[in-house]
């Protein structure tokens, strides 16, 4: 259409005379049939770049001469995002200003986003999400609907409502991607490792590269001089994955510890054992000392804990009654991420506070915990103090996930109420802090910007933790339900052990739907879910919780990860659960399942 239109009709005429033909062609829908490419660059949770291919030593020729070998591949399909509450947005504009009610995990990125759509400064869109509801990554990209929901308020000129159904939740936002990972270990028959070969690959969409840190635990996590790590994407005709509850190690780890497990089976040598006689003393891959690693710790306390040396080796050895019995364990891991934040601390005359900052809240606490860290700071009690969160108006804050929120926005909490503490104590003359804002007449304010040094140069830093689980399947039906999980963490300073072990329950609840439940079957004709609702996606309920869910926190002071000195747990709750479910079902059953998840079709 050329020239100015100065109503629609003349374009909805000429719109007519528009013909679209479509040249067919053949989609790539079935992972198996796709052909990985190499990553332009696999991500961090930070955002930092590593190589998609690795390689120290020499691990094809130490396979070759290892005297016992494990070679096997394991495939864990997609997973969706099944939150409670569903993917909305309310849209209203005041002129050339919008103001978007959101589920994210990310306001300020919300608005950044948008403004870039709509050609209009950030500044003029507000975003508020104080309540997301459960998200595990889910709010982490400004999806479509969001747009949406913008334009058809600016068409209506009025507020507009915009609610994904359940069904569409499987097509409007992302997803854990389909993962395929051949892992081979070599070792000498006393149990050291001499190669880890790593080759994994996941699913993307054919117009945009998601690329995940699939492989990132295998470089360091076991002490191995032969090492050599291959990550890859697959373009299809999909939509984009996304990032889920631990992106990228809880599915590297699933291979990772899986293949340990076998290989603690062909050796012949206790699980627990074979990862002791293999525990690094720094990072072999980054060739960095560990800011702190508390793995020996783990194992311990949680074997104990657990009763595992009551554990008969052999497989489908342990029964009650008509059931199986069978005891398993995994290693796990997550990166301590620390990423730049700004907070304002405001101290009252009424000898009140209130600190702000942009953050999210999805469920881990982080109203609680911020409270808890500005009451400590200021030396108020925490009724005083008021946390506010969740608008674009607040000062600027992190991504809410990768378990950085403590770390960053908690650190910057920290450092604006020293600020505003030693700044009200100089202007109202007293050693006191109450007795110093009850002499200023006007509330006194601080603001800080924290990121993070060149700690991340001289440490590897990553939070460890040890899982335990028995798990019981019925000899005739190949129902298997796991009983008990006992999980050792080391992760810093607990802020708040209360929150702190609901993350950690709800992260092991999330393994047992990975393990046992959790596939979204793709039809490989039109790429569709079928099986894209509750009825049919299974999910843990209550009835799947085991009645044991026991959780121990290894006492760690680390200084050098951030000023808090935590590492964050939201993340790690989840990566280890999975491959320690199956090694428990193999204990059980004596049947190796190497593709999740594990139904009864698979065991009888």
């Amino acid at each position: 259409v050329t020239g100015v239109q100065t109503c629609a009709l003349p374009i909805l005429l000429t719109a007519t005379l528009v013909r679209v033909t479509y040249a067919p062609e053949a989609a790539t829908t079935d992972i198996s049939r796709a052909e990985p490419v190499d990553p332009t660059g696999e991500k961090t949770d930070q955002g930092e770049t590593l190589p998609h291919e690795t390689r120290r030593g020499d691990p094809d020729a130490a396979l070759a001469a290892a005297e016992v070998k494990v070679d096997q591949t394991y495939v864990i399909p997609r997973e969706n995002h099944n939150p409670i509450e569903m993917h909305a947005t309310i849209a209203a504009w005041d002129g050339d200003r919008l103001t978007l009610w959101d589920k994210t995990q990310w306001v300020h990125n919300t608005a950044d986003e948008i403004a870039a759509v709509f050609g209009i400064p950030a500044e003029n869109i507000r975003v508020v999400s104080p309540f997301v509801g459960g998200a595990f990554g889910s709010g982490l990209r400004t999806w479509p609907h969001v747009t949406l929901a913008a334009l058809g308020a600016r068409v209506a000129r009025r507020p507009v409502k915009l609610m994904l159904s359940r069904r569409e939740m499987y097509y409007g936002i992302g997803y854990r991607p389909h993962t395929v990972q051949r892992v081979a270990l070599g070792a000498s028959r006393d149990g050291r490792l001499g190669a880890i070969v790593h080759d994994g690959y996941q699913e993307t969409s054919a117009y945009e590269e998601f690329s995940e840190a699939l492989l990132d635990a295998s470089r360091f996590l076991h002490s191995c001089p032969n090492v050599y790590t291959r990550h890859r994407i697959a373009p299809m005709n999909v939509h984009t994955p996304t990032y889920m509850r631990a992106p990228g190690e809880v599915s590297g780890i699933f291979a990772l510890e899986s293949a340990m497990d076998e290989l603690a089976v062909a050796l012949n040598i206790d699980p627990v054992e074979l990862r002791l006689r293999n525990e690094p003393e720094r990072d072999e891959f980054m060739r960095l000392p560990f800011s702190s690693r508390s793995t020996r710790e783990c194992y311990r306390l949680a074997a104990e804990r657990f009763g595992w040396s009551r554990r008969n080796p052999e497989p489908r050895s342990m029964r009650d009654g008509r059931w199986l019995i069978g005891w398993g364990m995994a290693t796990a891991t997550y990166p301590m991420n620390y990423a730049p934040a700004s907070a304002t601390a405001r101290l009252l005359p009424d000898g009140t506070a209130e600190v702000m900052s942009a953050s999210s809240d999805m469920g881990p606490g982080t109203w609680t915990s911020m409270t808890q860290v500005a009451a400590e700071t200021l030396g108020l009690p925490i009724e005083r103090v008021k946390f506010i969160l969740g608008d674009t108006r607040l000062p600027r804050a992190p991504v809410h996930g990768g378990s950085m929120t403590m770390a960053s926005v908690g650190s910057a909490v920290q450092a604006a109420c020293r600020r505003a503490r030693e700044d009200a104590l100089a202007r109202g003359g007293a050693n006191d802090l109450a007795d110093a804002i009850r002499r200023l007449s006007q509330p006194v304010e601080a603001s800080a910007d924290v990121q993070p040094g060149d700690e991340s140069q001289r440490f590897s830093m990553h939070a460890f933790g040890a899982l335990f689980v028995e798990v019981a399947v019925d000899a005739d039906l190949g129902e298997a339900r796991v009983r008990r999980i006992v999980g050792a963490y080391g992760a810093g300073r607990i802020v708040n052990p209360k929150t702190t072990r609901s993350q950690c329950i709800g992260g092991m609840i999330g393994g047992i739907g990975m393990a046992l439940m959790e596939h979204s079957v793709v039809d490989a004709r039109n790429g569709r879910v079928p099986n894209a609702n509750f009825a049919e996606y299974a999910v843990p309920v209550h009835a799947d919780a085991p009645p044991v869910m026991d959780v121990i926190f290894v006492e760690e002071h680390d200084p050098h990860v951030n000023p808090l000195g935590v590492k964050g747990v939201g993340e790690i709750a989840l990566v280890g659960v999975a491959p320690a479910i199956t090694s428990a079902v193999f204990h059980a059953t004596g049947k190796r399942i190497r593709e999740l998840p594990v139904t009864p079709d698979k065991l009888l």
